[in-house]
């Protein structure tokens, strides 16, 4: 039995969706565990393109049960709409289910999500305006829906009572919005917890009964490690707990439970929103990756922000998450360079850092320092092996593995399935005897 999380070793958009899709297909349980809509993976099954935000993409495999966790915050007519996609594609939801106590999105934090992040004007963060900031904010101040609140229509009347009155206060008043109507929004949510009602599951009580089972667990978080709301580049993150200790607390288990750590990192960096990037690349050589790597968010559809990979913060999040291995994606992104750079220090006030700088301030300060590799100026797009790969292709996954003091298990080189390699189970394998220098 092993027990799984798999994290985002960079600011997100690493190829979880892919990584947890090829790990699904021994799991009995997925379960997300933090985040909301703002979150998102594209899968690519028998050139079919599935895009979801919320529900985990074990549900691809009609044995995984797949679980919307507590520490999530939902949004009820996104998650319909990808559960008709679904239906729609002929795939079994049956083993889907959501968390009781899991916050809900409510119309108000949308509002407020957009209208905030409009007025921060030049120093507006980069949120996707689902309104998963305020959803937390609520939660956090005791004052949020959760998804059992859905499907009562008498404690739904009575819990969203006082918040009704305090938001349209704040839209009209101070944002000069048109209040939302109170028994519309009543009747919306009570017919989307309606339809929930067959999914919605004691969250803890499921997991350990899973565990109680001896099945095998997937923990699957969202986003990436340095949009961690306590541990990545504050203010620019999100709302929540991506790294993997966040699967303790958004799941309800604890630390023991966990047998095993993946980091999931891109085979050189991205970011969207705002924010200091230190490896991040302008003219040709950004437009390149953007577009070679399709770099353009499942959620918001922006183009993201293309840079070299990123050793100092790949080192900071092996540590924060206690990665056992890593999955490297995209590597064949890389395949018409003449050369590869990859930052392994950064330079602060004339001197060499070699770790993560705690302030904001400091981080948009740091300037990197490469090394230069050679590329391999060939496909990698149909290697099965690693012996299928070129050798300087090796050599820059060899130098990755070394730089982050951690194996690599699993090397992806492009969106569909069978475009991996798995150089040993990362799962039952041992830990140590993967790619390594």
């Amino acid at each position: 039995m092993a027990n799984v999380v798999v994290i985002g070793a960079q600011w997100g958009d690493e190829g979880k969706g892919k990584i947890t899709d090829l790990l699904s297909r021994s799991a009995d349980m997925v379960v997300r565990y933090q985040g909301g809509v703002n979150a998102g993976h594209t899968i690519v099954v028998d050139d079919k393109v599935l895009k979801l935000h919320l529900i985990p993409s074990g549900i691809l495999y009609p044995e995984t049960t797949c679980l919307i966790g507590s520490g999530t915050v939902i949004d009820p007519k996104v998650m319909l709409t990808e559960i008709d996609m679904l239906i729609e594609n002929d795939i079994d939801i049956s083993g889907l289910q959501v968390a009781s106590t899991a916050h809900v999105t409510m119309p108000y934090h949308c509002l407020l999500d957009q209208a905030m992040e409009k007025r921060r004007g030049s120093q507006r963060i980069g949120t996707t305006g689902r309104g998963i900031g305020p959803t937390y904010a609520d939660k956090a101040q005791r004052n949020g829906i959760r998804v059992i609140d859905l499907l009562d229509g008498q404690r739904l009347r009575e819990r969203l009572k006082k918040p009704l009155e305090e938001k349209n206060h704040l839209l009209q008043t101070i944002y000069g919005i048109t209040p939302l109507k109170p028994e519309e929004v009543i009747e919306q949510y009570l017919g989307y917890g309606k339809r929930l009602a067959p999914h919605v599951v004691e969250c803890t009580r499921a997991i350990h009964q899973a565990a109680r089972n001896r099945k095998n667990i997937l923990f699957e978080g969202a986003q990436g490690t340095l949009l961690d709301l306590d541990h990545g580049t504050y203010p620019y993150v999100t709302s929540s707990n991506p790294v993997s200790g966040g699967a303790c607390i958004g799941a309800g288990v604890g630390p023991t439970l966990i047998d095993r750590v993946i980091g999931v990192a891109k085979a050189y960096t991205t970011r969207v929103g705002e924010g200091p990037f230190p490896t991040e690349l302008e003219g040709r050589l950004n437009d390149q990756l953007c577009d070679r790597g399709g770099e353009f968010g499942t959620t918001t559809g922006r183009r993201r922000r293309c840079g070299w990979f990123d050793g100092v913060i790949g080192r900071y999040a092996v540590q924060v998450n206690g990665l056992d291995c890593l999955a490297i994606t995209k590597l064949d992104v890389l395949d018409e360079m003449d050369e590869i750079q990859v930052c392994v220090a950064y330079q602060l006030n004339g001197q060499r850092i070699e770790h993560f700088p705690s302030s904001a301030e400091d981080f948009a300060n740091c300037n990197p320092i490469f090394e230069t590799l050679p590329g391999w100026k060939c496909s990698t797009a149909d290697c099965r092996t690693l012996e299928d790969l070129p050798s300087s292709a090796m050599a820059y996954l060899r130098f990755l593995a070394d730089l982050m003091e951690v194996p690599i298990a699993i090397v992806s080189l492009g969106a569909n399935r069978d475009q991996t390699i798995v150089v040993e189970d990362p799962i039952h394998g041992p830990k140590r005897a993967l790619l390594s220098a």
